[in-house]
């Protein structure tokens, strides 16, 4: 096992979530927000060619958060626009997510069957 890829995946996974948290603590901006602005951050900086180096860099720790999601989109948005075109800039984005979505809708909805969800007081 790679220990540096390893500690480098720790340190920016764990960077990109310590900017989330003092958005959180710091900020009036809600969750809903927060996630917002980090996965337009994660379009904005792929369509740059900034957030391609820190996913070599920093492999799953840069593509697990919600920036890696706005990467995925984009780099599947760029992919497609190139061998299909306009339609492809708008289809080639949910193709390459298609898989995570999918997986977030059947494990919610798991979660949602197997635990009973109880009301802040």
């Amino acid at each position: 096992m790679d220990w540096m890829k390893l500690f480098l995946s720790f340190i920016i996974g764990g960077g990109i979530c310590v900017i989330g948290q003092l958005l959180i603590s710091l900020t009036k901006l809600t969750p809903a927000r927060i996630l917002v602005l980090f996965v337009t951050l994660g379009v904005f900086l792929t369509a740059l060619g900034l957030y391609k180096p820190l996913v070599d860099l920093g492999g799953a720790g840069a593509t697990v958060p919600l920036t890696g999601f706005g990467y995925s989109l984009a780099k599947g948005a760029i992919k497609a626009a190139k061998e299909d075109g306009v339609l492809g800039a708008f289809t080639g984005g949910i193709k390459s997510t298609a898989g995570g979505i999918a997986a977030a809708v059947f494990f919610g909805y798991l979660n949602a069957l197997l635990f009973k969800p109880k009301t802040k007081k």
